[in-house]
């Protein structure tokens, strides 16, 4: 008889048992808790591809780059590329065609206008590779509070339940605590593996602007020992 209550009672206190048995409120918490996780799980696998992808093509860009003898013939074959890196060469070669198109060169405006137009390109290209990660921040800030409120919600109503039944056997306010504390649990499975994912990712993020940067740093070298081999 003991083992069959035990069985009875760890069934009634099952997720799916728990999701069912709960009210419309906590039951939609619930819903909308599991819905972002699945959102971060989506977030995380794709946005986590894309940046790995990134960050090993930027770093054969950038060794072509330095092993290229004819910058010409480089950016026919590469500016094109979907490749932040890419990106940055092919504003800095837009800016130096545009500013040494004039027949009377300004080597300091240029100099000021290239270092302008490759880190508008670095910066588009980190905006662009953020995109989506606010998601994140914003999953792993409200969920826990979102969790919260079903359970406070939950915990009312089986107060409101003892009250109308005079019954106040933990066994009759069990399942209720139960079904409301799951509301918590799932806001935090919502919300732990999105705070991670955010910082994993905005460090990640961190390192392909530096890279960006130092790109963009030494092209502008590159361009500027041509400036000053201009007649």
């Amino acid at each position: 008889m003991n083992e069959v209550t035990v069985s009875m009672n760890q069934a009634s206190i099952s997720p799916l048992a728990l999701f069912l048995h709960a009210d419309i409120v906590v039951k939609l918490v619930m819903m909308g808790l599991l819905a972002a996780s699945l959102w971060t799980w989506t977030i995380i696998f794709g946005r986590g591809f894309r940046l790995a992808g990134v960050e090993r093509n930027d770093a054969v860009f950038e060794a072509e780059f330095q092993k290229a003898d004819d910058m010409d013939r480089f950016l026919r074959e590469k500016a094109s590329a979907d490749v932040p890196s890419a990106k940055v060469f092919a504003a800095g070669i837009d800016e130096w065609r545009l500013s040494t198109a004039g027949k009377r060169l300004d080597r300091e405006a240029t100099r000021a206008r290239l270092a302008s137009a490759m880190g508008t390109a670095a910066a588009t290209e980190i905006d662009r590779l953020s995109a989506g990660l606010n998601v994140l921040a914003t999953i792993g800030s409200v969920c826990p509070f979102v969790g919260l409120f079903g359970t406070v919600w939950g915990i009312m109503r089986s107060f409101s339940d003892i009250a109308a039944s005079q019954n106040t056997s933990f066994g009759a306010v069990a399942p209720g605590i139960a079904e409301a504390l799951f509301a918590t649990a799932l806001g935090l499975f919502a919300a732990i593996p999105a705070v991670i994912a955010y910082n994993r990712m905005t460090h990640r993020l961190d390192r392909i602007e530096a890279g960006l940067h130092r790109f963009a740093d030494r092209f502008h070298l590159t361009l500027s020992r041509e400036l000053d081999a201009e007649a």
